[in-house]
């Protein structure tokens, strides 16, 4: 399965497990530290290669020792990076996670994640490709204008289509969005992006007001799951018990997990169990991609959990 997946690429520097969470003029210590790979896009794409998938990645780094380091990752993955773009005029951009067991907060410096825009991809990119998927639409400045065009032509051109958009720092949640939508398949925001993207605090509403009659919707809801109002049907799954290190990248090795499935053609409620695995599984170490499973582990890990 051939995947393209174009986006933000940046290393995460994770600091685990405060005392108290940072305040203005205040010192906090934390446990643990660790320099990984992070950005949504780069996660999910780790976690699709990790499920046996072949994934292709574009974007643009700095030519700096941040850019070096994600490339080197990606590749160490068995991903294509012939489509990422390193730039002198750049830096590559950093996450700071500061997390817990329990939730986290993000301070990002954009830097080059920002910079991508649909002419960075060079004609006839979509060739050969089966889908194509996005992360991190609100991160992505200059990406954002083009999006719905790309998305058009890749499906005009006999791909799928997928978006998660993580959230928005500026909490504008551009109207653009819904627009865009129309020319996406598949579609998974997180509790806190339904309501700011629709304005409706409840999450059926909000997952009603996002029905266009084309676009999968599929909410991730962290420790509770996650579900899809499906052609008037609600799906519901559990999330499944894990003992959780960090909570980073979940969404989007649940992103990975919900995708292997999907372009397979599994059931639905099959997709969100594995999709639902793969996030849980991803949460057993620091960082988005150290406990990802590959296919085996997560399908030994869904079969042992239906047995309980």
């Amino acid at each position: 399965m051939k995947i393209l997946i174009a986006g933000e690429l940046n290393p995460d520097l994770i600091l685990r497990n405060y005392q108290t969470f940072p305040q203005p003029g205040k010192e906090v210590l934390v446990e643990d530290l660790l320099l990984t790979l992070g950005s949504s896009s780069a996660i999910c794409a780790v976690g699709l290669a990790r499920l046996g998938d072949r994934v292709t990645f574009a974007a643009n780094v700095g030519a700096d020792t941040y850019g070096d380091y994600c490339l080197g990752l990606l590749e160490r993955e068995g991903i294509d990076v012939s489509h990422v773009n390193r730039r002198a005029d750049l830096k590559t951009g950093i996450t700071v996670s500061i997390t817990s067991s329990k939730d986290r907060a993000l301070v990002t410096y954009p830097g080059a994640i920002s910079s991508l825009c649909a002419d960075d991809l060079p004609k006839g990119i979509f060739a050969g490709f089966r889908h194509f998927h996005v992360s991190a639409y609100f991160l992505q400045d200059a990406l954002r204008p083009g999006l719905k065009q790309l998305f058009a032509e890749a499906r005009r051109l006999g791909l799928s289509t997928s978006l998660d958009t993580g959230y928005d720092p500026s909490e504008q949640w551009s109207a653009e969005l819904i627009d865009t939508l129309r020319e996406v398949d598949v579609f998974m925001p997180n509790e806190s992006e339904i309501q700011g993207i629709t304005s409706r605090q409840d999450v059926m509403d909000g997952l009603r007001a996002l029905d266009n009659g084309h676009t999968l919707v599929v909410g991730k809801l962290g420790s509770e799951g996650c579900l899809s109002l499906h052609e008037g049907t609600l799906i519901e799954v559990e999330a499944f018990p894990v003992q959780v290190v960090d909570t980073t990248g979940a969404g989007d090795s649940f992103d990975a997990g919900f995708l292997h499935a999907w372009l397979r053609g599994n059931p639905l409620r099959d997709c969100m169990r594995f999709g639902a695995a793969c996030g849980a599984l991803s949460t057993r170490g620091l960082g988005g991609t150290a406990t990802q499973p590959n296919e085996e582990e997560a399908e030994a890990y869904v079969h042992a959990q239906a047995g309980h």
